[in-house]
Formats: C-alpha cells, structure tokens, sequence
C-alpha cells in the first residue's frame, strides 16, 4: 500500500507541509482556512483538525475565536487580546472622544487582516456594550463612551 493511500497519519503528512509553507514564506500571519486545507489536500474536516491540533502541540500555530488560526513565531510578540478588545484599544490609542467618527468596517478588516464579517461581529459586540454608536448601512459609527480598562486579578 502506498503512502498517500494509506489514511494512517494523513494529518501528520498536511500539518508538515503547512509547517513547510510556513518556513517558506516569513511574512505568513495565519493558516491557510481549514476549508482551504480540506480542499487543497483532499481530506476530511475532521483530519483538517487534527492537522492543526498536530500544530497547536508543537507551537507552530493558536487558535483566534472569530479568525484564522494564526502562525506563532518564537521571539515574537503577538496581540493575543479578543478582536473586540482590539479594535476597543483603537479609541483611546488614537484619543478618540466621544462622538467621533469611528474607522469603517472595511478599513479595520484591512488593519487587522481579518474579514469584514468577523468585524462587524466585533463592532456590534461593542455597540452591545455601549462603547460604539450608530452603524449599518451608509451610516457613520461614533464613539459612545472611552472604555475602560479591564482588571485582572
């Protein structure tokens, strides 16, 4: 039986090559999607996943809640805050105050490289939470309230 019709250790075989994708290209950020991976390897999404488990033990690569799992580098420091938080920082970073425009959907999915959708769920989060106004359709977002910084014990 040859080695690619042999389904033992598929994931081991897709996680090595996303490993060599990753030392091959230093610029790489975050994996491809696990529907790219499904795709271009032929496989389960449940091996997808395994693939990328295979990644997360070696340290290779994280999961991000409501994006891309993202390729972690040694000696590299990482913002591993919630998109929400994020984009929240933006405000008193930049010394926004209460109703200023806020940066649109589309160029906060360019700044953090994520998709629109994905920051759209983060922006309406923190208008749910009364920090961000107004939004939707040809609608300008303002800024409600500077948020403050959350304690940790």
């Amino acid at each position: 039986m040859s080695q690619q019709a042999n389904p033992r250790g598929t994931f081991l075989q897709i996680a090595e090559a996303v490993k060599r994708q990753i030392e091959d290209d230093q610029h790489m950020t975050e994996l491809p999607s696990l529907a790219e991976v499904m795709r271009d390897h032929k496989v389960s999404r449940g091996v997808a996943l395994r693939a990328f488990g295979v990644l997360r033990q070696e340290g290779v690569a994280e999961p991000v809640p409501g994006e891309r799992w993202r390729v972690v580098r040694s000696g590299e420091q990482a913002d591993r805050r919630p998109l929400d938080e994020r984009i929240a920082h933006i405000i008193t970073a930049e010394g926004l105050e209460v109703g200023e425009a806020f940066p649109s959907a589309s160029a906060l999915a360019d700044r953090f490289g994520v998709s629109r959708p994905t920051v759209t769920k983060a922006l309406e989060k923190l208008e749910t939470a009364g920090v961000l106004a107004g939004g939707g359709q040809g609608r300008v977002r303002t800024v409600r309230a500077v948020p403050t910084r959350k304690e940790r014990s």
